[in-house]
């Protein structure tokens, strides 16, 4: 029977995902000859070639993809055994790093952790604040248990690794002066705001959404302004400086801006959670989970779904 060796499969793993020796190594603070010869070690362990070379660099052989299909269905019951471990001895208490974008942090996680300090108070959770994408690149890296994210960022159905979460619908409402002709309307639509000026990030996932929500009510938006804060945002909204979609975690009242509901257009982001597969199944990480569906206003307990197709509206960033 062949050897296997957890340690070399995580390596071959982040190989995978990183798709360089010197990008695996620094990731899993290794050197790229300590990598290289893991690997090698690995397969003479298991008896087939892993690696080929391919120019300046190596792919994985079809034998290591083989390899790492089987190997997924270990570490997902190694997580899940390492979740059990720990409830076992810990019962209900634990640390759960978190890394989750910034309105959700306020809008979810500090009410999860206040909900937890009453029912849970053995439960310790370490909130790290991260972009998006980020999110799952440092749960994928095992520096956080809970990536709390877009689902324009979440891991698609084909990736075993993650359990995705649905958590809300978070709307995107339309940020306007005062005293826009707009602001006092009975049903405005984004259509209706095609010749205004617009403010929004100059690259990026609410760059991409803003535009791709205007383009679905028939107009491309002409950007006027650029900035990535809402606070920035607002504030130029409110000088008359133009109009701006902001979802409804992220609005701070501003006395002279005037936030309208689309409720025709229905532009929404979707936000979620994820874990590493067999990892949210019990103890303090499940804890989390179900105290963040409550902030959320989800049905406690409803089983996690592993990564579904994007779901409709318009999910984005930020």
């Amino acid at each position: 029977m062949a050897e296997w060796d957890i340690r070399k499969l995580q390596i071959l793993r982040t190989l995978r995902d990183r798709g360089t020796v010197t990008a695996t190594a620094e990731a899993l603070h290794m050197t790229p000859s300590a990598v290289s010869q893991q690997l090698t070690n690995l397969s003479r362990q298991l008896g087939v070639e892993l690696l080929q070379a391919h120019g300046r660099r190596v792919r994985l052989t079809d034998a290591a993809r083989l390899v790492l299909r089987h190997a997924e269905a270990v570490f997902e019951q190694l997580e899940r055994a390492d979740a059990e471990l720990a409830a076992h001895a810990r019962g209900d208490a634990g640390e759960v790093r978190v890394g989750a974008f910034s309105t959700a942090v306020s809008a979810l996680v500090v009410p999860a952790v206040t909900t937890l300090r009453n029912t849970h108070p053995a439960i310790t959770v370490r909130v790290r604040e991260a972009e998006a994408q980020e999110a799952y690149e440092l749960l994928q890296a095992g520096e956080v248990d809970l990536a709390l994210s877009l689902a324009a960022h979440a891991p698609t159905a084909a990736d075993p690794r993650f359990t995705r979460v649905p958590l809300l619908a978070d709307p995107l409402d339309v940020a306007l002066p005062q005293d826009h002709p707009l602001a006092s309307a009975e049903e405005p639509r984004l259509a209706d705001l095609a010749a205004e000026p617009w403010i929004y990030g100059s690259s990026g996932p609410w760059s991409d959404i803003t535009r791709a929500a205007c383009e679905a009510a028939g107009f491309r938006p002409h950007q006027a302004h650029a900035a990535a804060g809402w606070t920035a945002i607002l504030a130029m909204v409110e000088a008359g400086m133009g109009v701006a979609l902001v979802p409804r975690m992220a609005a701070v009242p501003r006395d002279g801006v005037v936030m309208r509901e689309l409720r025709a257009d229905r532009p929404a982001r979707h936000v979620v959670a994820a874990v590493r597969t067999g990892a949210g199944e019990g103890g303090a990480v499940g804890r989390v989970l179900e105290a963040l569906r409550r902030a959320a206003g989800a049905p406690a307990h409803e089983p996690p779904l592993p990564g579904p197709a994007r779901p409709p509206g318009c999910p984005v960033g930020g």
